[in-house]
């Protein structure tokens, strides 16, 4: 190894002022900043204060007036709707500008709120960047999201405008978005002026007179809007995650540390260079689409996919193939349950040598722990590095990866890798003390917070200290429990609430699902942990099997429980485990563990928002009550 990570990390954190300073030199500033960091009021950490930018600029005006004005910015492939749309940047600069202009034309200045509520379609990216280019604060909510949740983000922001479209598009439906955006809009104490509606081909909206404007007829009259100079501070948006009162977290972004952050990570993290095709396989309505589908791939110069479809269906597990041969792609970032689905329905991988993937260079996995069992599958079948990465929605971009762009550490199956510049990641116990290298504890990131990272939630200083900083003083909590290995690699074994407690011995669900993952008949699986009167608690397995098998469900549940004896010992108590149709999970791709648990428990729980599919959730129950689960 050449030591590159090591001295590139050491600058970080020894001098987070220079090492930032010097990544932002890569993006266009309207006035420059008085000072890199401010820390005086930690935990609410500012970057690049007094410095004057525009995010819009530097994701498009930049790029037509350095040259790449004629190169793809964006490429929409919908399997669903059998369409493809390409802008290049000029294009896609003229759509924002317009669509900007229009959104102006009707109040929203500089500051103003404006919910995106839309599926996977060009226009929710040029709504995006439009709200960046007038300065105001964009909040994407899923399309489809229903009416009662949307009326709690409604009320949180308190939006001057919402932008939405006539429906979203599944395989097997189309979903109206105009009702469930008139129920929020009635249900919301805070009344929106203004909605700007695109009436897609498949289902036409009935538009409210005076409220509601069609997006064509608005961008028809428009004049282009200039870029809004806005401080580096200043919030570019909110995105809501669950929180554990069931009242969303609005995390929040700043544009200045954003840019930076993003930025640097394109070349860093990913290894990829300006003008190449750039895919992250996710949904604009997740922190990856905000990251990776719109922002840090035009930021860097790059040419980003927008995905309408899925890994499997549309029309089969060879759709990821066709796209990386057919735009050129060099890197893709999904989530590995994208992958398990894939692996799923064709097993043997036999779709991927249909196609040409010879410019396919990298597949980063993030979203979701992955398995060794899926990495060494798509690393045999697609003969390219596969880089496991950790972050989150408060992160906004990695905080550990194998920084391929630095030096190309070696790959440790179950590991993200290191700790990426910035962030000065370590495990410690309840008393916030270091522990022994391999043993499980939480995870935390000492603080400062580098750019990118949420500064706090939108109007809850409190509830920000509360939920991340009061638990560790002095370190942000990450939620997440796992350990460091003598090499300094993290190992992130699952959430902080999944580590289960039997008969007085801490133990990770993440490191059983490792052991069930690598039975040759399972797809995917979940380990949760359910209470029982002698050992507190117990962990209980679900399996999904992959295409074909034709093996009795007994003989492989009795092997899988031999498995875990075998590899991980009799204290895991792993006894029970049912085989399952399907996993519930939400739409991108987390499996919700926690739902689970409380349908096992006999808890109290109400169906997540997210969910992808309810109708898995009786499923579940039915194979509870199958291995003698009252709670099922």
């Amino acid at each position: 190894m050449s030591g590159e990570f090591d001295e590139a990390y050491r600058c970080s954190i020894e001098d987070p002022e220079g090492f930032w300073a010097e990544a932002a030199q890569g993006i266009d500033w309207i006035e420059p900043w008085d000072q890199v960091l401010d820390d005086s009021k930690s935990p609410f950490t500012r970057w690049f204060v007094g410095a004057k930018v525009n995010t819009c600029w530097n994701a498009l005006d930049r790029h037509v007036e350095g040259g790449r004005a004629d190169q793809l910015a964006l490429i929409h492939d919908s399997p669903i709707t059998g369409s493809q749309t390409k802008f290049t940047f000029r294009e896609l600069r003229d759509a924002v500008a317009l669509f900007a202009g229009a959104l102006a034309a009707r109040g929203v200045g500089k500051g103003d709120r404006v919910i995106v509520y839309m599926p996977m379609v060009p226009e929710a990216a040029i709504a995006m960047l439009a709200c960046a280019r007038l300065g105001a604060v964009h909040s994407v909510v899923f399309g489809g999201f229903a009416a009662n949740e949307l009326a709690v983000r409604i009320d949180d922001c308190q939006p001057k405008a919402i932008v939405s479209a006539s429906c979203g598009i599944e395989p097997t439906r189309i979903i109206e978005y105009k009702p469930l955006l008139d129920g929020a809009i009635e249900m919301a104490k805070h009344k929106v002026g203004t909605c700007m509606v695109l009436q897609r081909p498949q289902c036409a909206a009935t538009m409210v007179e005076g409220r509601d404007h069609d997006w064509a007829e608005a961008v028809a009259t428009a004049e282009p809007a200039d870029c809004v100079p806005v401080l580096a501070t200043d919030p570019l948006y909110i995105l809501y995650t669950s929180g554990t009162t069931g009242r969303p977290k609005g995390v929040m972004r700043d544009n200045g540390g954003h840019l930076v952050a993003l930025n640097w990570s394109m070349k860093n993290v990913y290894g990829v260079e300006p003008g190449e095709v750039y895919w992250a396989a996710s949904d604009v309505g997740w922190v990856v689409g905000h990251s990776y589908i719109v922002y840090a791939p035009l930021i860097h110069g790059n040419t980003t996919i927008l995905f309408e479809g899925k890994p499997v269906g549309t029309p089969d597990a060879g759709v990821f193939w066709r796209i990386i041969a057919e735009h050129g792609v060099t890197t893709l970032f999904t989530a590995p349950t994208a992958f398990r689905a894939i692996k799923k329905e064709d097993p043997d991988g036999k779709l991927i040598g249909q196609y040409d993937l010879s410019k396919f260079r990298t597949l980063f996995l993030a979203g979701e722990r992955s398995d060794p069992d899926t990495l060494v599958w798509a690393e045999t079948k697609l003969k390219v590095p596969v880089i496991d990465h950790w972050w989150q929605t408060e992160s906004g971009w990695p905080m550990a990866a194998n920084c391929i762009g630095i030096e190309r550490l070696p790959i440790k199956h179950g590991s993200p890798t290191r700790a990426v510049p910035g962030y000065d990641v370590q495990v410690v116990d309840d008393a916030c003390r270091p522990i022994k290298r391999g043993d499980i504890g939480s995870i935390v990131v000492k603080l400062p917070l580098p750019p990118g990272c949420l500064p706090t939630l939108w109007n809850a200083d409190q509830r920000f200290i509360d939920a991340y900083m009061a638990d560790f003083p002095g370190f942000y909590k990450t939620g997440d429990a796992g350990f460091m290995d003598d090499d300094n690699y993290v190992y992130v074994m699952t959430r902080t609430d999944d580590v289960i407690n039997v008969a007085g011995h801490r133990l990770s669900t993440g490191g059983m699902e490792e052991v069930l993952s690598a039975h040759p008949d399972v797809a995917e699986c979940a380990v949760i942990g359910v209470n029982d009167q002698m050992k507190g608690q117990v962990p209980v397995g679900f399996l999904v099997l992959k295409a074909g098998v034709n093996k009795p469900h007994e003989e492989i549940v009795a092997e899988v429980v031999k498995l875990v004896r075998e590899r991980i010992g009799p204290v895991a108590a792993f006894k029970l485990a049912t085989v399952v149709p399907r996993l519930p999970k939400t739409r991108s791709g987390k499996i919700l563990r926690g739902t689970m648990q409380k349908i096992a428990n006999v808890e109290e729980h109400k169906v997540p928002a997210t969910i992808d599919d309810p109708g898995v959730l009786p499923e579940i129950a039915e194979a509870l009550k199958g291995i003698g689960y009252a709670g099922g």
